[in-house]
């Protein structure tokens, strides 16, 4: 993890590898940001006509690299675009200045050193800085040949440390965003590492031990129902996806609690370690990056412990519903039926349609605790990335509101979302002849079914959102921003982001 310190030391007596300045899209060219005045000022006030001399434009992301000027102590100056300028008197938006900065995070990877002198105009921009440059500098080398200290980009390791110019070491406020921004992004990257764990060494009993452990460390009260526990208790759900797999499947309950609470939030997630499809097989070219069908728990996980070092005054389960979903002479067959732990019976009519089943055990247990409000976290629906797309996910709920307070919050903390519904009359499709209810509907609209199929599964009067993450949790191509290619850590921001809101008083 790249360390993140805060410096008031002027740009040219600083030794570092590299000194990052931001350039934006200016009205007659490309126009040099705030923070940068030492170094514009050593070019004689002409760095933005060097600039555009070397082809920058200030295009967001646009990385341009320099010789540092005369008396400076880096040789390396790296502008790095933050995109259009804003208007006369705006700041930069927080989702423009982590993009930027992850993205010459990644282009440094390689430096010991390197000083980030973009615009700072308050705390919160340095919390975004410190996110970006965190984030971006993120790989994930544990399989290389020599394991966590092999050489990951381009035969380079990360960027060892950051220093943020302009932030303030002695400034309470500077001091709490850095402090926010290391214990997020440390537990997102943490989400990234398992989600990129292949499955023979992320079973379920082995996530299950990696929460106990972290749990342990953190203060957070863990519970682990093992197969015989989920068998005694009835999860048929859980149970029934991972019939299959010589790997028993896990319930865990991840448990932060604070003296000052006043909401209970219940975070559940889809953690499908591995996912073949079961007897309704994948076809080939779908199974190779279905270790991330976990990526919902990890970001459960990962939020949770989150919620615990940052020590907010807001109470949070996290429930992680852990199976690995494969065919063999014990798996769940289509036209079985399933009697879940609420009691409702379930007809499978595709066994790929796994995730719903292990959620709606695990939504029915954290009703039991009657929470304020729940929110899953699922790669449920191929569906809703083709609504959708590949970098955003969709977010359905019982209460308008919430649905829009939880869309507020994604956008706030830089994660594309977008609201969906859940029309009623799709639920008719669900309808069994032997059953309660099939795990199938309507073929059109699958990602608004399943999230109606999940919305029956939340206890009476429990405030509910589902998101589906099943576009932006796995990138299967080249990285950007602060986004690495493979696992991205999506909804761990977001549901850090609703505890804070809850704590705070401001949600609900």
């Amino acid at each position: 993890m790249t360390a993140l310190t805060l410096s008031t030391a002027a740009a040219p007596g600083l030794r570092a590898d590299a000194i990052v300045i931001g350039v934006a899209k200016g009205a007659n060219g490309p126009v040099v940001t705030a923070g940068a005045e030492a170094v514009d000022k050593a070019y004689d006030g002409r760095l933005a006509g060097v600039l555009e001399t070397l082809g920058a434009a200030g295009a967001e992301g646009e990385v341009t690299k320099l010789p540092a000027p005369a008396g400076f102590k880096t040789p390396l100056v790296l502008a790095v675009g933050l995109g259009a300028e804003p208007e006369k008197d705006a700041s930069y938006d927080a989702e423009a200045l982590r993009r930027a900065a992850g993205a010459a995070a990644r282009a440094l990877a390689g430096a010991k050193k390197a000083a980030f002198a973009l615009p700072l105009a308050d705390a919160a921009d340095l919390g975004a800085v410190a996110e970006g440059v965190a984030l971006g500098a993120y790989s994930f080398d544990t399989y290389k040949e020599q394991g966590k200290d092999a050489k990951a980009k381009n035969g380079k390791a990360p960027l060892v440390e950051a220093v943020l110019l302009g932030g303030k070491p002695r400034d309470a406020a500077h001091k709490a965003a850095l402090a926010r921004a290391a214990a997020v992004t440390e537990e997102l990257n943490r989400a990234r590492d398992l989600i990129n764990t292949p499955p023979n060494d992320l079973d379920p009993q082995a996530f299950a031990a990696l929460a106990q452990t972290a749990a342990k460390e953190h203060g957070i009260k863990v519970q682990v129902l093992d197969e015989k526990a989920l068998a005694k208790g009835g999860y048929g759900g859980i149970l029934g996806v991972g019939a299959g797999s010589a790997a028993a499947p896990r319930l865990v309950k991840l448990s932060y609690t604070s003296s000052k609470a006043k909401k209970h939030l219940a975070f559940v997630g889809k953690g499908i370690t591995y996912d073949s499809g079961g007897i309704s097989l994948k076809p080939a070219g779908h199974n190779e990056t279905m270790k991330c069908d976990m990526s919902g728990a990890a970001a459960v996980f990962a939020a949770v412990v989150a919620v615990a070092r940052l020590g907010l005054d807001v109470n949070v389960t996290g429930w992680l519903a852990l199976a690995e979903n494969m065919p063999s002479g014990s798996a769940t067959r289509p036209g079985d039926v399933l009697r879940m732990f609420s009691g409702k019976t379930v007809e499978v009519l595709n066994t790929d349609a796994e995730g719903r089943l292990v959620l709606a055990d695990a939504l029915w247990a954290a009703s039991q605790e009657k929470p304020d409000a729940i929110v899953d976290v699922a790669t449920l629906t191929g569906a809703m990335m083709l609504a959708l797309g590949s970098r955003t996910f969709g977010i359905m709920a019982n209460d308008d509101a919430f649905r829009s307070a939880v869309h507020e919050a994604a956008e706030e903390v830089g994660e594309p979302a977008w609201p969906m519904p859940l029309p009623d009359h799709l639920r008719k499709g669900m309808d069994s002849p032997v059953a309660d209810i099939a795990n199938m509907g309507e073929r059109m609209g699958g990602g608004l079914v399943a999230g109606l199929f999940l919305r029956e599964f939340v206890g009476e009067g429990i405030t509910w959102a589902h998101l589906d993450i099943a576009g932006p949790a796995f990138n299967e191509g080249g990285p950007f921003g602060y986004t690495p290619k493979g696992g991205t850590g999506t909804a761990v921001r977001t549901l850090v982001r609703l505890a804070e809101l809850t704590a705070e008083g401001d949600l609900g």
